[in-house]
């Protein structure tokens, strides 16, 4: 796999807005990394099914979770998947309505994934998607039971074939709409952190831990 660019597919080449491409790999890493949720969309038992869930990536995999009875995991390792991350990071606002858009990062990825069995991978994989949501919280809180492994399921999907699809800046209006005495521009978006809201059944003292501070806004 060429570690620096995506290859085009005939699923992954845009046929719509094809200057919005990008084919930089590490834009699709970056995009992955900086998402919590993604949406698995899977046929189970002949209909459309599309599934927020949780992921985290290692290198050029990228491992969902979720229970071992969940249909979506069951069906999606035995079929073409389609997984999407979308980043909303303003609402364009032109002088014509027709002109309005958003400013996004997205990508797509399909592949058939496959079932992880192996205990050492599991962990990794199950590692990477508590990382991604929630940064050293995997080396603070109590690792899995026996049990609880059995219980969960995770897929491993190969980035392989993946497209990404941006659109930043300002609206793009006609030329004879620029004369016109409306307001327009970008209003952006952001997600932020809230204070940590502690667990009522909290034992007495216990503190909050600085990793999970660090990702509040100072």
């Amino acid at each position: 796999m060429n570690s620096t660019s995506l290859s085009p597919t005939a699923r992954t080449s845009l046929q719509r807005g094809k200057k919005r491409a990008v084919t930089d790999r590490s834009a699709l890493y970056e995009i992955l990394d900086d998402g919590r949720i993604c949406h698995l969309g899977v046929v189970v038992d002949g209909s459309p099914m599309v599934i927020p869930t949780g992921y985290g990536r290692l290198g050029d995999t990228l491992y969902l979770h979720g229970s071992t009875g969940a249909r979506s995991l069951r069906a999606g390792s035995s079929q073409e998947v389609c997984v999407t991350v979308t980043h909303l990071d303003g609402i364009v606002l032109a002088r014509s309505v027709f002109h309005h858009s958003v400013n996004y990062r997205s990508a797509v990825i399909y592949g058939t994934p496959r079932t992880v069995t192996e205990d050492g991978e599991k962990l990794a994989g199950l590692e990477a998607i508590t990382e991604n949501l929630a940064p050293g919280q995997w080396s603070t809180a109590r690792q899995p039971t026996r049990k609880e492994l059995a219980a969960t399921a995770v897929l491993a999907l190969s980035l392989e074939e993946a497209s990404v699809k941006v659109r930043q800046g300002p609206p793009v209006d006609d030329e004879e709409d620029y004369a016109m005495s409306l307001w327009a521009g970008v209003l952006p978006v952001r997600q932020v952190f809230g204070d940590p809201v502690p667990d009522p059944r909290l034992r007495p003292g216990t503190p909050v831990p600085p990793h999970v501070l660090a990702q509040v806004p100072g």
